[in-house]
């Protein structure tokens, strides 16, 4: 077995109006945990007037994922170009399968005060990987895990001996917010074919006796059928990640917000690439989708900015 500590690194998101989050996946010694490849933590940030300090990512497109949002604190208001409008809030998840291509806006709303989350990716297998867009969203009910430890809410899959989640998702993914009592000890039946990954969010914990810091990610290889949470004083928030590795693809689709991820013919080039002649030449179709032209490079998107013709008007923005 082998198990790797993942520092957090601190990135801009969104642009001119960036808020700052702290990124695990991916990494330079790691791309995935199973078919995970992007874990973004973010938070708890004041969000002031004029949505200062918020998130405010515009129109930009995806191929090939499966993306996830999760609330600790504040609310985040979704629009995608297949139609979709939706409240992100605190114990609900936001499922958006972008499949061949979509385009998507996160904004935090004026009731947010405090912003506080995590963004996630999951790749697509190759036979799903165009598959039709879609939108779902699930409120995790807490479940109380044994000897009064404290509870989970499984948004993703399913948490054995715990609770199930109704999403559908394309591989056997799972992903679930572990909310453990002061000291609490918990030992997880884990499926020994997936690795795993433990983001804490706040308190301390151990990982099988590996401690972890605030944003730190702790992933293991596929072989244990158990894993072991030691809880400080304080408790702890942790989130819980897992998927086969087999269900892996070789590279992330992606965004073009400014992600980092390997180009293939239908990933999405992230901000910091320049794009070919040919791309610039297309360049109107990004601008239908209302990013700005020099965020939005369409070199290697075409089938995601083809999907999006007429996002501006989706989305109503200007």
């Amino acid at each position: 077995m082998a198990t790797q500590l993942m520092k957090p690194r601190e990135v801009p998101l969104g642009g001119l109006r960036a808020i700052t989050v702290r990124r695990t996946l991916p990494a330079k010694d790691r791309s995935f945990v199973g078919a995970w490849c992007f874990v973004d933590h973010y938070g708890p940030q004041r969000v002031r007037a004029n949505n200062e300090g918020g998130m405010d990512v515009p129109p930009h497109p995806h191929t090939g994922l499966q993306t996830v949002s999760w609330l600790f604190e504040g609310e985040i208001e979704h629009r995608d170009s297949g139609g979709a409008i939706g409240q992100v809030r605190p114990g609900e998840v936001n499922l958006m399968t972008s499949g061949a291509g979509i385009c998507h806006s996160e904004v935090s709303t004026e009731s947010t005060d405090v912003l506080h989350g995590v963004q996630l990716w999951a790749v697509l297998p190759d036979a799903d990987r165009h598959t039709v867009r879609n939108f779902e969203h699930f409120a995790a009910e807490p479940v109380a895990l044994a000897d009064d430890a404290g509870t989970a809410r499984v948004f993703l899959g399913s948490l054995a001996d715990v609770a199930e989640s109704p999403v559908h998702t394309y591989t056997p993914l799972l992903g679930a917010q572990l909310d453990l009592a002061p000291d609490a000890k918990v030992t997880l039946r884990l499926d020994p074919t997936f690795e795993h990954g433990v983001l804490l969010d706040t308190g301390a914990v151990s990982v099988d006796g590996e401690p972890l810091e605030f944003g730190d990610l702790v992933c293991q290889d596929e072989g244990p059928d158990s894993l072991v949470l030691q809880a400080g004083p304080d408790g702890a928030r942790i989130i819980l990640l897992a998927v086969s590795r087999s269900r892996r693809r070789s590279s992330c689709g992606g965004t073009s917000s400014g992600a980092p991820m390997t180009r293939s013919s239908s990933s999405v080039s992230s901000g910091r690439h320049r794009p070919s002649v040919s791309a610039r030449s297309r360049g109107t179709r990004a601008r239908r989708c209302g990013s700005r032209p020099q965020s939005c490079p369409v070199s290697g998107c075409v089938r995601a900015t083809v999907a999006a013709n007429g996002l501006r008007e989706t989305l109503n923005y200007p």
